[in-house]
């Protein structure tokens, strides 16, 4: 097996709609054993979900990973906030970045690199209305031109 392997748990697809991605950062998870179990089953849902900084530490909040059907009888919280694992110096960039007005820290993907649990975070900054417009334009000229392409071959 590859070293770097990587198997996609979940994606916000909606993230890059919504804004503007000016950095990305990927950090660990701090989880209990079933929250595992369950992401390697695929129960993730990263809508709607969002990370802050609070006491030099980075935490999700609303990341729904579903219960685990197979436990017994200590199953985790689906939506409890959770750890993640970045460095001093990133969490400090983050820091400074997060604290300007209109950057947020938005979840991208989930996934498992090399047996573990990452998570892509975005600095990224909200989108206004016309510019998700825009953004939706450019998506469909795009779309014409490789439907225009391919039918002139």
């Amino acid at each position: 097996m590859e070293k770097n392997h990587i198997k996609m748990v979940a994606e916000n697809r909606k993230a890059r709609h919504d804004y503007h991605i000016i950095d990305k950062f990927e950090a660990g998870m701090v989880l209990a054993g079933t929250e595992v179990k369950s992401l390697r089953m695929g129960k993730a849902n990263l809508k709607d979900s969002y990370a802050r900084i609070k006491n030099g530490e980075v935490f999700i909040y609303q990341l729904h990973i579903g219960a685990y059907p197979f436990a017994y009888y200590d199953n985790h919280d689906p939506l409890r906030p959770r750890k993640l694992l970045l460095h001093n110096y990133e969490i400090k960039k983050l820091y400074g970045k997060v604290n300007e007005k209109g950057y947020s820290l938005v979840p991208l993907k989930l996934y498992f690199r090399a047996g573990k649990v990452k998570i892509s975070l975005a600095l990224a900054r909200g989108k206004q209305h016309h510019d998700k417009r825009e953004t939706i334009r450019d998506r469909d000229q795009k779309r014409e031109l490789e439907r225009e392409r391919k039918n002139n071959r």
